[in-house]
């Protein structure tokens, strides 16, 4: 009935929960870099269609 035992089970179901939020927030960062990109894009053909 002590918790000390359990303590072992927590820090493994951190431990995923963390993995899982970082892979989470690596797609996240994945496609805000995306769409970042395709923003420059465009900017950038709008400044050269603005510039003819």
């Amino acid at each position: 009935m002590s918790i000390v035992p359990n303590i072992g089970i927590f820090i493994i179901l951190f431990y995923l929960v963390m993995a899982g939020l970082s892979i989470y927030c690596l797609i996240l960062f994945i496609k805000l870099a995306n769409r970042g990109i395709q923003a420059l894009d465009i900017y950038i053909a709008e400044k050269r269609n603005k510039g003819l």
